[in-house]
C-alpha cells in the first residue's frame, strides 16, 4: 500500500520547479561504478542483494546483469555486462521530472529520488537511455539505484558491491577510476578502463559515471 501523498507539498514543488531554470550540478567529487566484464561470472548476487536492500517486488531491478553471447564456431564468445543507474554528469531523468523529485547531490554526484514528491508520471523512465528508473506498480512511483546512499554515509559500500563474490564491482571517484589510479580489485594489473561498450547508449547523451574493464568482443573500435 502506497503512502498518502501530501498534495499541497507536491503542488508547491511543481510551482517551484516551473520558476527555476535547470542548471546541471557540478559535484565536489563524482562517485561512479566500475565493473569488470572479463572476470564477472554472472552469478547475479549483486542483483539479489540490491532487491533485498530495497525491498523490491518481482519486476523492478535496479541492477541488471546482462549475458552477451555471439560469434560462430569456433570463434564464439560470452561475457557479462552489469548496469544500474550511472549517476550521470548530465542525467536525462532529472530535468524531465515535473515536481523536482529527482536531484543530484553536490558532495558526491549521486542522483536520488524524493519519493514524497514522485507522482509516478514515468517521464524519467522514458528519458533515461540506460533503463535506470524503475516503476513500482505497488507504490505507483518510480524508484532507482541511489548507490545505497545510507551505506555510503555510514562509511560502507553499496550492497551490490559488498555482495560481489568475484570482487569485480566497485565504486570510487570516477575520474580516478577512468585514469586507472583507483585501487580496486575490479581493475587488474594491465587492465584498461573504458567508458563505453558495444550496444550501450551513446555516453555523450548524459555522460554516465561508469568505468568498464571491457571484454575484447565488447570494446568499441
Amino acid at each position: 500500500m502506497s503512502e498518502q501523498k501530501d498534495t499541497a507539498k507536491i503542488k508547491e514543488a511543481v510551482k517551484r520547479r516551473k520558476r527555476e531554470a535547470y542548471v546541471p550540478v557540478k559535484p565536489d567529487m563524482q562517485l561512479g561504478f566500475v565493473h569488470n566484464n572479463v572476470d564477472c561470472i554472472g552469478c547475479r548476487a549483486c542483483e539479489i542483494a540490491c532487491k533485498d536492500k530495497n525491498g523490491l517486488a518481482p519486476g523492478p531491478r535496479f541492477r541488471r546483469v546482462q549475458y552477451i553471447e555471439g560469434g560462430t564456431y569456433p570463434n564464439v564468445f560470452a561475457y557479462k555486462f552489469n548496469m544500474s543507474c550511472n549517476h550521470c554528469a548530465e542525467p536525462a531523468c532529472l530535468p524531465t521530472c515535473p515536481t523536482g523529485a529527482i536531484f543530484k547531490r553536490k558532495q558526491d554526484g549521486i542522483v536520488d529520488i524524493d519519493s514524497t514528491l514522485c507522482i509516478g508520471c514515468r517521464r524519467c523512465e522514458a528519458a533515461c537511455p540506460y533503463g535506470a528508473p524503475q516503476f513500482d506498480p505497488l507504490e505507483q512511483i518510480v524508484k532507482k539505484c541511489n548507490m545505497c546512499v545510507d551505506e555510503i554515509e555510514a562509511g560502507r559500500k553499496p550492497y551490490c558491491v559488498m555482495a560481489c563474490m568475484m570482487r569485480v564491482l566497485d565504486i570510487g571517484p570516477i575520474e580516478e577510476i577512468w585514469d586507472g589510479a583507483y585501487k580496486t580489485t575490479a581493475i587488474g594489473p594491465g587492465d584498461t578502463v573504458v567508458r563505453q561498450v558495444k550496444n550501450m547508449a551513446n555516453i555523450e547523451l548524459t555522460k554516465p559515471s561508469l568505468g568498464i574493464v571491457a571484454h575484447s568482443k565488447g570494446k568499441v573500435e
